[in-house]
């Protein structure tokens, strides 16, 4: 698509998101000198930092440290929000055209729409699981949590649904916080649990899981939830469990705004990119975050795409920032080179599990090195500062 009329080089940089990819995509560009305008456009009122969204369920974190405002978080930085959706990207007019029925020009679009819960098409699940994605999530499990609790029963029972990262973090806390007033199933369809994740942490996750009891089931199934049931196909035939609940971390799923020039994508929906962040034939838009399929080899559509992960999201920013400003100047774009910097999961209240650079620890040294690691990774200095002031006060409880 060549600039038009419709595209003047005033027109801001457009970002279609507000999740890691995103934001922090807008920050680095801004805090850039001579930067063009830039655009936010995202429907919530909130950033939510998803890696701390344990620690929210368990107290162990409040709600305005891990979810800060967008209007707070932009105050001065020279990004513009707009509280809104974009539905439709037309690549003709370089326009974008939101729920609200604004029709707003681009110079260069970024899409960060992010990913969400994937229910695989099962009966049931929209209609009765529930999700761990958001602040409301959280706090109809905290509420589930204060009725199993006031309220005991025999048998009580919570099912959680798929065995990877969320699902294992999210078991771990739940029982530690039930203390025994519930049976945990953790239900996986593959062979194990943390198929991506490294050995170690799948080894302490393993651990932790038989501390707290909770059942682990693979070569499992669901074939239907119901609202205090859900139906599984495992290794003995069919089954039907009583539950209080089943929350639902199975899988995920990419749907980006639709584009009148149809844009490449895989499988999943992720937008098929070249190694710059570009999409594909679609030299003024770009895509970051977990909704980009980054071909790392270069014109390999096969390739596997990097994990749906906020380390992903964080290195993507910065090079597409810098990417930005070379597309504008009609310089050269520079390849996005990812770095595994490791990986940290939390094990319960007070415990984590780490690996990386051939370091390992797992406990509550773990607990408090991924704390400080993600304190560093909130968005923006003025923030952080909010929550490590925050932390310091609580220390001496």
């Amino acid at each position: 698509m060549a600039e038009s009329a419709a595209t003047p080089a005033l027109a801001p940089v457009v970002i279609v998101g507000g999740g890691f990819g995103g934001l922090y995509t807008a920050m680095a560009l801004a805090s850039r000198r001579q930067h063009p305008p830039v655009l936010l456009i995202e429907p919530n009122d909130h950033f939510l930092f998803l890696p701390l969204l344990y620690e929210y369920l368990s107290g162990e974190l409040r709600s305005w440290e891990i979810a800060p405002r967008f209007d707070a978080l932009l105050a001065g930085k020279g990004v513009a929000w707009l509280q809104d959706r974009v539905d439709q990207i037309d690549t003709t007019a370089g326009v974008v055209q939101t729920a609200g029925g604004r029709r707003l020009p681009f110079s260069r679009l970024v899409v960060a729409t992010g990913a969400q819960a994937n229910s695989f098409g099962i009966p049931g699940v929209a209609e009765h699981g529930l999700g761990f994605r958001t602040l409301a999530d959280v706090e109809r499990l905290q509420r589930l949590i204060r009725k199993l609790k006031e309220q005991p029963r025999p048998l009580q029972r919570l099912a959680v649904v798929g065995a990877g990262a969320s699902g294992v973090e999210l078991v771990c806390k739940l029982a530690d916080q039930l203390d025994g007033r519930a049976i945990l199933e953790l239900i996986e369809q593959g062979p194990g649990l943390l198929p991506q994740a490294k050995a170690f942490n799948r080894e302490q996750a393993d651990r932790a899981l038989q501390r707290r009891d909770v059942r682990l089931r693979t070569h499992t199934r669901v074939t239907a939830v119901g609202a205090s049931s859900i139906d599984l196909q495992g290794p003995g035939g069919a089954e039907q469990l009583g539950v209080e609940a089943v929350i639902w971390t199975a899988g995920l799923q990419f749907r980006a705004p639709a584009f009148t020039t149809a844009a490449a994508s895989d499988r999943l929906g992720r937008l098929v990119c070249e190694p710059s962040l570009q999409l594909r034939d679609q030299p003024l838009i770009f895509a970051v975050g977990d909704i980009a399929h980054v071909e790392l080899t270069e014109g390999d559509p096969a390739a596997a795409p990097l994990p749906a992960t906020a380390q992903v999201a964080f290195q993507q920013a910065d090079c597409l920032a810098n990417n930005l400003l070379h597309s504008l100047a009609g310089e050269p774009l520079d390849a996005f080179q990812y770095t595994d910097l490791g990986e940290m999961m939390s094990l319960g209240t007070g415990e984590a599990s780490l690996t990386g650079g051939g370091f390992t620890l797992a406990g509550p040294a773990a607990f408090q090195i991924r704390r400080l690691a993600y304190l560093a990774r909130l968005p923006g200095p003025s923030h952080q500062l909010r929550v490590a002031a925050g932390w310091l006060a609580d220390w001496p409880r």
